[in-house]
């Protein structure tokens, strides 16, 4: 099992700069992946950053140049830079972790976070 825990949600202005922090505890060994998806009221859930454990990354057009992730794979964090905010960014933050369940068949899961929520108004 893995849990994961984010922090650093809040309310900030146009412009302004939040840091998501999630730490990861349990069977961490089998993480692959982690990043963090969000969703607006009405809207899917989408991927916003996501990094693999060889420090590859892969972001969303929308949050490209403003948002940066990076995991520290020794103490099982993840954390999502958030620069230059604007309303559209205004939705709930989850964690994910994808895992391998089984080396046989190479099995992927995903485990969630609660999710924190993000606010941008003036």
């Amino acid at each position: 099992q893995v849990q994961l825990v984010e922090s650093g949600g809040g309310l900030v202005q146009p412009g302004g700069s939040l840091r998501l922090s999630c730490a990861a505890s349990g069977s961490t060994f089998s993480i692959q992946a982690m990043g963090w998806y969000r969703q607006a009221p009405g809207k899917q859930r989408e991927l916003v950053a996501a990094i693999s454990s060889g420090g590859s990354t892969n972001y969303a057009d929308s949050v490209k140049g403003r948002f940066s992730i990076s995991r520290d794979n020794a103490k099982n964090t993840v954390d999502l830079q958030m620069n230059s905010l604007k309303p559209e960014d205004t939705a709930v933050y989850y964690c994910n972790a994808k895992a391998i369940l089984s080396i046989a068949t190479m099995a992927p899961y995903d485990y969630w976070g609660q999710g924190t929520q993000v606010t941008v108004s003036s």
